[in-house]
């Protein structure tokens, strides 16, 4: 049993070597990192109650990218302080991301495998699966992988795009055929998961929502905010029970 889609695979290495190109086919999710990036730090300060003031404050924290591509989460949670895993699938994926952190003097482990390739059981303190399980092609074999990789009361996020009308119209038909912010194919709409159903596939490995925030793209001040509405892009904060 494998949670990799070769298909999906491919798709993004074709990509790998735009990752870094503020201005490329990644340009979105430069744009979209702030506030994943924002969120992400809130509910890590508050969950292990650690003082956001102090120099290198993920410290000590053991932190698992999965699906990292070129490591746009996983440089500013190593330059934070954390100890970073990330794990990409796409072999040129991890080869941009390690040549990219070696540029930049951050030690990442950087590694060409799936979760349930990883041995090292009840390890990590944080898992982030950003964007990351529309693309998998075993939900439940990826979320007991995740399950098994995290520590008792570890925290796991979890972003990805809801399945509606709306998702449709702005993140396939606007992102994909009109702003041609991705190229054509980057998503499947029938693969999106709705909240509810993302919750309840995470309550059945036992894990506890803490939090789910949606994230929203205002066009006119053309950035990223917050949101209550999870119609499009959310993004759920769980925990290990």
């Amino acid at each position: 049993m494998t949670t990799i889609n070769k298909e999906e695979i491919q798709k993004f290495s074709k990509l790998a070597d735009e990752w870094w190109d503020v201005n490329g086919k990644f340009k979105p999710l430069h744009m979209f990192n702030p506030i994943r990036i924002e969120y992400i730090l809130e509910e890590i300060t508050k969950h292990f109650k650690i003082d956001r003031e102090r120099k290198l404050f993920l410290k000590n924290l053991e932190i698992l990218d999965i699906g990292c591509g070129g490591g746009l989460i996983s440089e500013p949670m190593a330059r934070l302080g954390g100890n970073v895993t990330g794990i990409d699938a796409g072999e040129k994926n991890i080869k941009i991301a390690y040549l990219h952190s070696k540029k930049n003097n951050l030690k990442i482990n950087y590694l060409n495998k799936s979760p349930e390739q990883l041995k090292e059981k009840e390890k990590f303190d944080i898992i982030l699966n950003l964007e990351v399980v529309e693309h998998v092609e075993n939900l439940d074999l990826y979320l007991q992988s995740c399950y098994d990789l995290l520590k008792k009361n570890g925290l796991m996020f979890t972003a990805t795009i809801n399945r509606t009308l709306t998702s449709y119209i702005k993140a396939i038909v606007g992102a994909e055929y009109i702003l041609r912010w991705l190229p054509i194919g980057t998503h499947d709409w029938n693969k999106f998961i709705k909240p509810e159903e993302l919750q309840s596939n995470l309550s059945d490995k036992k894990f506890r929502t803490n939090n789910i925030q949606g994230l929203e793209f205002n066009p006119i001040f053309n950035k990223w905010k917050r949101s209550d509405n999870l119609s499009v892009n959310y993004i759920v904060c769980s925990v290990k029970n």
